[in-house]
């Protein structure tokens, strides 16, 4: 059954050749740069003869723009910090050639992040709707709660997605955090919300409290601890910049 791999990128020469070589099966690969300054587009250019360059406009009209080049009946959505298993390619393959197909499937995604694989802590199963029929998709959403409506009935995957995020490490994690901290502050502020301290100091320990024990962070032993810190640090630079913005102090957002 034909089908299209769609992804959006920027400075991704560490992760993209990874993605890609899980790709080989795919009929077509439709890949969208935001105008890298590094190696990217020469190593999607080995793969494929469909590389896009173009400003970032923002997840949901890039990941349209790579949607509308897609010529595939099926369409799988993939990120540069991710890769498609053997056995999801298999099960994706088999799903799509039935004669009951869905219109949409989920996915789960598993993240590998402090050398270890996460099971909990709310990275697992962190499901995704990421494979649809091109003509009964499209992507929506603000500025980074992107999300793709499928017209239609959509089902499940069992094959994990795998997910490289933050490079594995502490130093993109936060990166990361900064940047979408910013971006999550400036939308609260355009639907009326607002800064209060309590919510500064209560918010942060309350996320904590949900990812390392509500959501069983612990039981990944020191990497669950990392990532619940580092969710409750991220819920408290949301409310800080939310504070900047209201008092005309900026918001610096790197992307």
């Amino acid at each position: 059954m034909p089908i299209s791999i769609c992804i959006i990128c920027f400075n991704e020469e560490n992760n993209i050749g990874r993605l890609l070589r899980s790709l080989t099966w795919a009929d077509e690969i439709i890949v969208v740069d935001s105008l890298s300054g590094d190696r990217t587009v020469e190593i999607a250019g080995q793969y494929t003869d469909k590389v896009f360059q173009r400003e970032w406009t923002g997840y949901e009209d890039q990941k349209n723009f790579a949607l509308s080049k897609a010529t595939m009946e099926w369409v799988l959505s993939a990120d540069a910090d991710e890769e498609i298993s053997e056995s999801l390619q298999k099960e994706i393959l088999s799903e799509i050639s039935k004669p009951d197909a869905k219109d949409g499937y989920r996915m789960p995604r598993r993240s590998f992040y402090q050398g270890r694989w996460i099971s909990h802590s709310g990275f697992y199963p962190d499901r995704q709707l990421r494979l649809f029929r091109r003509e009964k998709a499209r992507w929506t959403g603000g500025r980074i709660h992107e999300r793709v409506e499928v017209d239609g009935s959509t089902g499940e995957l069992k094959n994990d997605l795998l997910h490289y995020p933050y490079n594995g490490v502490i130093f993109g994690q936060i990166s990361t955090i900064n940047s979408f901290s910013g971006l999550i502050a400036l939308e609260m502020h355009e639907k009326g919300k607002k800064y209060r301290f309590p919510l500064l100091l209560l918010r942060p320990l309350f996320k904590f409290i949900e990812v390392y024990f509500l959501k069983l962070g612990f039981l990944d032993g020191i990497a669950g601890f990392i990532i619940a810190s580092s969710s409750a640090y991220a819920m408290f630079a949301r409310y800080v910049k939310l504070r900047e913005i209201e008092n005309h102090l900026g918001n610096q957002t790197i992307l």
